[in-house]
């Protein structure tokens, strides 16, 4: 259904005042060597952004009271199909999370839907648990999930393919870093749920492996971070290869300004649900480290790591040259450490992600927009070696700690002046 030789299959339509668009593939085509678009407009994400005083990286910032949430459903309640069920209980999920609770039932009403919560809170399961109960009861269905990352992509599918365990769901993943003609195999065995990011989605359109026109479900998880990495181009053209009539989910952090804008102007009548939480959370403690010359500031990170408490760690630096130096030193002085960057291959950076899930290592360096979508549960500390823009970094990068019900730890360094 998504390949060119068969792309004369129609969506269904959800309401009759919603007339299919004619398919219009885009004619542009992107800069050479860009596998996957990831940075493409990078340098406008620090447009209309909240730059982040060093108070706000210290004890005090965290919020120290939280109540625990009662949900108002279960998951028997939501009608899913039994296979599916099975799979979120085996999945260890006993209640829904707020989001869950309050965006699956719309969803599975076919509206079109803005959910605003933070990372980490099961925005995940909240629109594939209705999207795959709609794939494999509707056989002319068909979706389309997009991410602003490889590694948020393929966390994604991980997530569907535990969900739709047993269920006969076939798949196909779209991201840069990977090969072209792998995923036009892929695509060619009619997948009915395609997972990618904007950048190699409009590749395969551009290239008509890809076709849209059978749409019935588009979902944007982490729509602000698109926006921040200059995707809305690619967004646009995707959009104008579907049909009108599609439901559309929108997942962000946040929902203001441009990002509401575009938001509207990409779906119809949409229902907002906002469960957002304090951008803080009570299970990271939070801290500083100062620094006054460079020598110090590895001595103070050596320090750090050699700490009794301390588990699996993420560090965070600026630019692809400097994580590559600061993991050298740090095998250098004895730590296993891997790193991830924009120039490793989409292989070696899920290498160096399953090797800190499997214990091989227990330091993963990186930069911020190759972090995005790691999903590791027991990440004890999280290192911002260099000062992260916005505070919109500095909430993502502090997020990948202090989940699951465990304490994190969050330490950025500073310069003493």
């Amino acid at each position: 259904m998504y390949t060119a030789n068969n792309a004369g299959a129609r969506a269904s339509t959800r309401s009759s005042s919603r007339s299919s668009a004619p398919v219009r593939l885009p004619s542009d085509r992107r800069r050479p060597g860009n596998t996957g678009g990831q940075l493409r407009g990078a340098g406008r994400a620090l447009r209309n952004k909240k730059f982040i005083h060093p108070s706000k990286f210290i004890k005090t910032a965290t919020v120290t009271e939280k109540s625990e949430y009662v949900s108002v459903n279960t998951f028997s309640d939501f009608s899913l199909d039994s296979r599916i069920l099975a799979n979120v209980l085996a999945k260890g999920y006993n209640n829904p999370s707020p989001i869950q609770d309050k965006t699956i039932p719309i969803v599975m009403q076919g509206r079109d839907l803005i959910g605003i919560a933070n990372t980490g809170t099961g925005k995940t399961a909240a629109f594939a648990l209705p999207l795959i109960h709609d794939l494999i009861h509707a056989m002319d269905h068909h979706a389309i999930i997009m991410a602003p990352t490889r590694e948020l992509a393929q966390q994604i599918q991980e997530e569907c393919l535990a969900f739709s365990k047993n269920c006969g769901l076939r798949t196909a993943l779209l991201i840069g870093g990977a090969s072209m003609n792998m995923q036009i195999r892929d695509l060619r065995r009619n997948p009915r749920l395609v997972i990618g990011t904007p950048g190699r989605i409009k590749d395969h359109l551009q290239q008509r492996t890809l076709s849209l026109s059978g749409i019935t479900t588009a979902v944007l998880d982490e729509f602000d971070r698109m926006l921040d990495m200059g995707f809305i181009r690619d967004i646009t053209s995707i959009f104008s290869a579907m049909p009108t009539n599609r439901q559309t989910l929108f997942f962000s952090a946040t929902m203001e300004g441009e990002i509401e804008k575009h938001v509207r102007s990409f779906s119809h009548d949409a229902v907002t649900v906002s469960v957002r939480e304090n951008v803080t959370v009570d299970s990271v403690n939070q801290d500083v480290v100062y620094y006054r010359a460079r020598e110090e500031k590895i001595d103070k990170l050596h320090d750090l790591l050699i700490a009794k408490n301390r588990g699996k760690t993420i560090i965070f630096d600026d630019t692809k040259h400097s994580v590559e130096r600061l993991c050298k030193a740090l095998v250098s002085r004895g730590f296993k450490a891997d790193r991830i960057h924009g120039n490793k291959s989409q292989a070696q950076r899920t290498r160096a992600i399953k090797r800190l899930k499997e214990n091989e290592i227990d330091i993963l360096v990186a930069t911020d927009v190759a972090a995005r979508g790691i999903d590791v549960a027991d990440i004890s500390h999280v290192i911002n070696y260099s000062q992260p823009n916005t505070y919109e970094d500095y909430v993502h990068r502090i997020g990948r700690t202090g989940r699951a019900g465990n304490t994190g730890n969050a330490y950025t360094f500073l310069e003493k002046e």
